[in-house]
């Protein structure tokens, strides 16, 4: 391979210039408040900091789906939080998640406001908090944690690996797109080979499912990346049965819409959540149009 000339580390690495393609204007090496700005807070005891992004998106669908299983307590407030311009460095924000990545959760239901941060924290924590959607059974609770906790290891590989130098990187180099993309296809055969005897990850549908099928569910059906033809998604059958079982539920269309800031289908954007009423008469529409 020729792609670059050979790089030889410095002995001190310094920050010197942007770097990160698409995302290089809010990378950088320190972490803190780079501004003063509260958040806003609704009127239900649950408020969501978030984006669309496949984080932001287990979130949603988790409490989507909480509501439609009948869990009143559930009802919340989406803000969107606008990654590309900082806002996760604001003030507030980096009060709720010191991390400053989306999403973000602060529960205002008990004597102490509660924050919640990093994604499978915040499923966890909703699946406790109303027991739902995490098995009961200490083997299938185990087995399902294990899951949730394997997309939370391996997903930085396929977003921070595979998705930024395939995707976003300003350059294109066979070495990480080769190297991201084989740890990208090994995964996807550990979730077939697990698939091909289960209908989900373990005890049913739960926060494992929604954890995975952000990530890995929404590569599967061409949503990630453009890379479906590229990874060969259609070759993994039972990740592609599973993808779509779980994309034709209606609380998966309802959470990938909230917080949605982009794509050209502005029918499938709704960048604020307060009230089930926000899903206006055009729901229907907008559902049927997510699973064109």
């Amino acid at each position: 391979m020729t792609d670059t000339p050979e790089y030889t580390p410095p002995k001190v690495w310094t920050w010197d210039s942007e770097s990160g393609g698409k995302f290089a204007s809010i990378n950088r090496p320190i972490a803190g408040a780079t501004s003063e700005k509260d958040l806003p807070v609704g009127k239900h005891p649950l408020q969501l900091y978030s984006l669309a992004t496949p984080n932001g998106v287990k979130a949603t669908m988790m409490l989507e789906e909480l509501l439609a299983a009948g869990h009143n307590g559930a009802e919340y407030d989406a803000w969107i939080i606008d990654i590309s311009s900082g806002d996760q460095f604001g003030s507030g924000f980096v009060d709720v998640n010191p991390n400053s990545k989306i999403p973000a959760l602060m529960d205002h239901s008990g004597d102490t406001p509660q924050r919640v941060f990093e994604s499978g924290s915040i499923l966890l924590y909703l699946a406790e908090k109303f027991g739902a959607f995490l098995p009961t059974d200490p083997a299938q609770r185990t087995e399902a944690l294990s899951w949730l906790f394997w997309q939370m290891g391996s997903a930085p590989y396929l977003g921070g690996g595979f998705g930024h130098f395939y995707a976003y990187a300003p350059e294109k180099f066979e070495y990480p797109i080769n190297r991201f993309a084989m740890e990208t296809k090994r995964q996807l055969d550990v979730m077939d080979r697990h698939l091909a005897e289960n209908e989900y990850f373990s005890g049913g549908y739960s926060i494992a499912d929604i954890a995975i099928w952000a990530w890995y569910g929404q590569l599967v059906l061409g949503r990630l990346y453009s890379a479906a033809e590229f990874l060969d998604v259609t070759s993994y059958k039972n990740v592609m049965r599973w993808a779509e079982a779980i994309d034709a539920r209606p609380a998966t269309t309802r959470g990938r819409m909230v917080n949605r800031a982009f794509g050209d289908d502005l029918s499938l954007q709704l960048h604020e959540r307060h009230d089930a009423s926000d899903f206006d008469t055009k729901t229907q529409d907008k559902i049927e149009a997510a699973k064109g």
